[in-house]
């Protein structure tokens, strides 16, 4: 299976080291632009728009395979000799693990944003079928969209955070997202693929969780400890899910103290 050339949105020179970001399903590398810009003075920030998202490519595959195989092309494009970190959070914090785990000499750190290499339940899938559901022909303004939404996503706040990916073209209103394939391969997203036996990433890795989240727990603790032996697993006070997004300064505090430790 080739890789896809991701599209992607660089900040800072060109003399710091690489920190490549992957965002989460539903999301982009534009969600990230904050925390980019305040880390671009020190690193060379590439983030990422995953496959079938953002302005990147659509294809039919989207499984952990294929989204390692994208970060890992890369990585041998921008940095072929290593000494990149690796950012993901959710989805793309599972890609992360994966392309440590395949190429560790190309992933020098690695900091994984409230995931663990577990599966999950396939709850994600009702925002695909509510989106997909939305009559674009009848949409004028994203107001609208939003107003179809509401009945059946009630949080406002992940209302606006899905319809970021609502552009507006030529012909009218389009998801900017492969829904069709994101809905059918759920499971798949919300899973982590086997690995062989004895795999792990020996290189320093940060976990870093939000405390009001269930995403790691003390029963992912094995798995994570296992497969990334020198891991450090942190919480990140009063956040949930996007700890990015909801504890910014404390996030970028835990980050920029594990890469500046790199020796």
């Amino acid at each position: 299976m080739a890789p896809i050339r991701l599209n992607i949105v660089e900040q800072g020179g060109d003399e710091g080291p690489l920190l490549v970001v992957l965002h989460g399903l539903f999301g982009s590398a534009q969600n990230w632009a904050t925390i980019a810009r305040r880390l671009a003075d020190r690193y060379r920030v590439v983030a990422v728009d995953m496959r079938n998202h953002g302005a990147s490519p659509w294809d039919d595959a989207m499984t952990y395979d294929a989204m390692a195989e994208d970060v890992i092309a890369l990585l041998r494009a921008r940095a072929p000799g290593g000494g990149a970190a690796l950012l993901g959070h959710s989805m793309g914090g599972k890609a992360a693990m994966l392309a440590a785990l395949r190429e560790p000499a190309l992933v020098d750190r690695l900091i994984v944003a409230d995931v663990a290499p577990a599966a999950y339940p396939p709850a994600l899938g009702a925002y695909v079928q509510a989106m997909r559901d939305v009559d674009l022909g009848g949409v004028s303004r994203r107001a609208e969209a939003d107003e179809h939404l509401k009945p059946r996503i009630p949080e406002p706040g992940i209302r606006a955070f899905l319809l970021q990916n609502l552009v507006q073209g030529p012909e009218g209103f389009r998801w900017r997202l492969n829904l069709p394939v994101l809905g059918r391969d759920m499971a798949l997203i919300s899973g982590f693929p086997e690995v062989p036996p004895g795999s792990s990433y020996a290189g320093p890795a940060l976990f870093l969780r939000g405390e009001r989240s269930d995403y790691v727990t003390a029963a992912h603790e094995p798995a994570i400890r296992r497969l990334f032996p020198h891991a450090d697993i942190a919480s990140i006070a009063g956040a949930g899910h996007w700890v990015h997004a909801e504890k910014p300064d404390a996030f970028l505090d835990a980050v920029s103290r594990f890469l500046d430790a790199r020796t």
